[in-house]
């Protein structure tokens, strides 16, 4: 993660030329760093577990069929430049994703902040660490609660039921535009709740992971479990604690 991020992301930081970036969709581009990356993880990832899948964000939009592979006996989930949106714009933050995955079931996770090196990682049962420290979740101790509500990708009748039944209650701040940022937000005491709409897998599988093994809670609204395969099923919600997770999820039940 390292060698992607200093080989093919940080020097092109505040430097992209033009014709190095491209719209993927609406409100979505990709750079030369995010192909040039994926290819310097899918190298270096073969090599460490040759008999897992390897389901790239990039790879997958050149060919969506490749998703299929999120449900084998091993895979490893790439995205190279997480908050691309971000780096595209010559700003924080961005950064890398890698998770690997058993049956649709995430077992370990690692988060690098190409900026500041930060490097947190968790393996299922064995806990999360940030830069080789174990942590625990804990809340922002703010009364509201502090949430970050990505309203992007909902659609206006959602947007506007989150606004008026979910906002009132907290106290909002913008989303950083880059999972990378904000699952490590909701372990280390910054933010209390985080909603999400879309799901993909190398956005969250990590995140997901380093929140619950923190000790934090992060599954679907209903209360399932996140799993890789089901990840084009939308909503997500993430907590600090156990409690603070229920309450958002209440109120949810209630729009």
């Amino acid at each position: 993660m390292r060698r992607a991020s200093e080989q093919a992301i940080l020097p092109r930081y505040q430097s992209l030329a033009a014709h190095e970036v491209d719209a993927k969709a609406a409100d979505d581009v990709v750079t030369v760093a995010d192909h040039e990356a994926e290819a310097i993880l899918s190298e270096g990832l073969a090599r460490l577990l040759p008999e897992a899948a390897i389901v790239g964000e990039e790879a997958c939009h050149a060919d969506p069929a490749l998703m299929d592979r999120l449900s084998d006996d091993l895979c490893w989930i790439v995205d190279p430049l997480d908050g691309t949106n971000n780096f595209a714009a010559g700003k924080p933050p961005f950064g890398v994703l890698v998770a690997l995955a058993e049956r649709g079931e995430t077992i370990a996770g690692w988060i690098y902040d190409c900026l500041t090196g930060r490097f947190c990682h968790a393996q299922l049962g064995k806990g999360a660490y940030v830069d080789g420290e174990r942590i625990f979740a804990r809340s922002s101790g703010e009364s509201p609660p502090i949430a970050a509500i990505s309203l992007v990708f909902a659609d206006p009748a959602r947007r506007e039921a989150l606004k008026t039944g979910i906002a009132p209650h907290y106290t909002c701040v913008d989303i950083p535009r880059c999972a990378a940022e904000q699952w490590p937000r909701l372990a280390l005491g910054i933010n209390d709740v985080s909603i999400f709409e879309r799901t993909l897998a190398w956005d969250h599988a990590a995140g997901v992971l380093l929140l619950n093994e923190a000790g934090g809670k992060a599954a679907r609204p209903d209360g399932r479990p996140y799993r890789v395969d089901e990840h084009l099923l939308p909503g997500l919600l993430g907590a600090s604690s156990e409690a603070l997770w229920d309450e958002l999820a209440g109120r949810m039940a209630g729009l």
